[in-house]
């Protein structure tokens, strides 16, 4: 029964009638077995839920904002300013994305404008227990940030990624894979002739999260990457992260970042803002 219609009979016919539908599910109160059922849920005879009247399918579309700076090897501090979009598609345990980015950097010696990688990328969620959740996921990162170092070829991630749930505190951690598909090449500059190699790249990744309040979700994580170029540091990093959902479409993220090794960005923040259909 849909209750939209049994909500007009009831207002028709209350007055006239000993009928009490308290639930709007068209279901008298005394026959009704399951009271107090939601105005989204299809119920049967006996006033108990049968199917969902919400759409599985959702998507989202998120903005943002970025600032990082790093100073590596004794070079003028750089920084970057930069500005995302990302779209999400979800149905039950499958999902969808892609993202892209423009960026803006500074340092006194170089200035640089433009598209960095894309990505687009599929996931799937798979829960053992109520406590456990394991996550799959699969992509690639389209060479749209231009480049005259021979590294505009097409990379492929995947990863799996793991969260458990315990007193209302839950710890994760996840492990990616990278493989990278640009060839080495050599720039030659004013002090001489340098190779430069690249590598595919491994990463992962522990943490430990809360939630602060119904709306508020924060977490602390420990982040380790391989550089894709060859002979140079793990990039590691310490970071904070905030969610907080504004109402039933809007919410927010922020995150902090702080540069753990030379080969990090000594900081990195960001700001989005979210929308659910």
């Amino acid at each position: 029964m849909k209750k939209i219609v049994s909500i007009v009979l009831v207002l028709a016919t209350s007055s006239l009638f000993a009928y009490v539908d308290t639930d709007f599910d068209g279901v008298e109160d005394g026959m009704d077995l399951c009271p107090n059922t939601s105005f989204t849920e299809l119920v049967d005879i006996k006033g108990c839920p049968i199917k969902s009247l919400v759409s599985p399918h959702k998507f989202d579309i998120i903005v943002g904002a970025s600032y990082s700076d790093i100073n590596y090897q004794s070079a003028s501090q750089t920084q970057t300013l930069s500005s995302t979009v990302q779209f999400d598609y979800y149905y039950k345990n499958f999902s969808l994305s892609a993202s892209t980015s423009y960026f803006n950097t500074s340092s006194d010696t170089y200035l640089d404008a433009g598209l960095n990688d894309s990505f687009v990328g599929a996931s799937y969620t798979i829960k053992p227990t109520n406590s456990l959740y394991i996550r799959l996921n699969a992509g690639v990162i389209l060479p749209t940030y231009e480049t005259t170092l021979n590294n505009n070829e097409t990379d492929y991630t995947g990863s799996v990624s793991l969260s458990y749930t315990v007193a209302g505190v839950s710890l994760f951690g996840g492990y990616s894979y990278t493989f990278i598909n640009d060839l080495d090449t050599t720039v030659t500059d004013a002090n001489g002739t340098t190779t430069i190699s690249y590598q595919n790249a491994e990463a992962y990744n522990v943490g430990i999260g809360k939630s602060i309040t119904d709306k508020l979700y924060m977490s602390v994580s420990y982040n380790s990457a391989d550089s894709v170029y060859e002979n140079l540091k793990d990039i590691e990093t310490a970071s904070l992260y905030g969610y907080y959902g504004i109402d039933t479409h809007w919410f927010t993220t922020f995150s902090y970042a702080r540069g753990l090794s030379d080969t990090a960005s000594d900081n990195y923040a960001s700001i989005r803002l979210g929308y659910i259909f």
